[in-house]
This record gives C-alpha cells, structure tokens and sequence, in this order.
C-alpha cells in the first residue's frame, strides 16, 4: 500500500485521524504555528505539528491551518477569530501534548458542547424520533399517523377487546 510508506505511515490512517480531541470554536477561522526545524526549543513545536496538525485539519475542515517554518526565533501559535481579533500563543520549550492540552483548553470548545452537538445531531438525523427533547412529542403529529387514543378513541376493529369478544 503506498500510503503506508514514509515516517509514521499511521497518521495517514483514517482511525487516527479520527481520534483527534481538538475541535475549535466557531470563530476560530486562522490557526499559524512559527517553528523553527533545528533548536532544543523548538522540538514540541515540531512534534506538535508531526502528531496532531494532521487530526487538527481533519477534525475542523473550516479552518485554515498555516505553518510557518524557520522565521522566528522562538515558535508561537497565532489564532485568528471572524471578528478580526487576535490571540498570540507562546509554545516555547513545551513537549506537544502541553501545548495539545492548552490549544484544546485556550480556543478549543469545552466537553460539555461537544456532547450537547453530538446530542443535537443526533435527535435531528432521524425525523423518526419522538420524545421529550425532540421535535415531536408523539408519533400522532407525524401526518400520516393515527391520532392519540386519550384524544380520539381508536375505531373497535383495531381494539382487542372487541376483536376476541367477536369470537
């Protein structure tokens, strides 16, 4: 297979990229990172970007994702919101998965909307569904359907009771 050739073929794999935890806000819109190739320093920005910028870019398919090699002096991460605002991240001489942790926790969304808008796709994949918290309180406003029997009793023949009371 040759997408399984080269450093790490795993991060080419579907699985992995899947796996990745960083979801960014909705007004995110530019994520930069400044790293340079060669420094003791560097070595989490350059490990940050082999690792997780490929499941960053899977997981958030509206953002744009740049890295700028060899221009700074120490590496950064440069965030850009739809408002025009700014934020500066310094990654100097942290391992990857600090800066990971500080991404997901400075301009990442937070556990508790991301179960809410798995729960929200998940009630409006299928129209079927009824309940509390869906659309539909009963399957009596899908329009096709029987009316509820405590409002419009259901005809005899399709009640049991007078079916076998018949025989």
């Amino acid at each position: 297979m040759p997408f399984m050739k080269g450093p790490a073929p795993i991060r080419r794999t579907l699985k992995y990229l899947e796996s990745g935890k960083l979801f960014f806000k909705k007004s995110v819109k530019i994520f930069s990172i400044n790293y340079n190739t060669s420094g003791n320093h560097h070595e989490g920005a350059r490990d940050f970007v082999f690792w997780y910028l490929p499941q960053i870019q899977y997981k958030n398919p509206n953002v744009q994702v740049i890295t700028f090699k060899n221009m700074t002096p120490t590496p950064f991460i440069h965030c850009y919101f739809d408002n025009g605002e700014k934020m500066l991240i310094d990654i100097f001489k942290k391992k990857k998965e600090e800066i990971l942790d500080h991404v997901i926790k400075v301009v990442g969304k937070s556990e508790h909307t991301l179960n809410l808008e798995v729960r929200m796709k998940e009630k409006k994949d299928n129209p079927a569904n009824f309940g509390y918290y869906c659309d539909r309180h009963c399957i009596c406003e899908i329009p096709g359907q029987l009316t509820c029997p405590g409002i419009k009793p259901l005809p005899e023949e399709m009640r049991g009771k007078f079916i076998y009371a018949k025989e």
